[in-house]
């Protein structure tokens, strides 16, 4: 497979984050469900690049929705209804530090 492009990084990356808030799990949800021992943007963009290069992008849905389908089952068992989520997550921040980079490089 191909490497992912920059613009496909950056929507995986929004898409996750979204995909995240929804549910009410954090980053470390997702690195634990991707046996990742980092739960830093950084390592999961790794992770996912990884199941690209096995895949393509219906390995990362396949495996993303294997996540999904997990969470759901055990939302009564493992986890409350709804986590709390903090106004700004790893995500987030390393998105606006990506930003500042930009704008400070102009």
């Amino acid at each position: 497979m191909s490497k992912l492009s920059i613009q496909e990084e950056k929507e995986l990356v929004s898409f996750i984050k979204d995909w995240l808030k929804s549910h009410g799990f954090t980053q470390k949800d997702l690195a634990n469900k991707l046996n990742i021992k980092s739960s830093r943007t950084s390592e999961i963009i790794i992770k996912i690049k990884e199941l690209y290069k096995k895949g393509g992008m219906f390995n990362i849905a396949k495996n993303l929705i294997k996540i999904e389908q997990n969470w759901l089952n055990n939302i009564g068992n493992d986890y409350p209804e709804k986590k709390q989520t903090p106004p700004y997550n790893q995500l987030d921040i390393d998105s606006l530090v990506n930003q500042i980079n930009q704008d400070t490089r102009k």
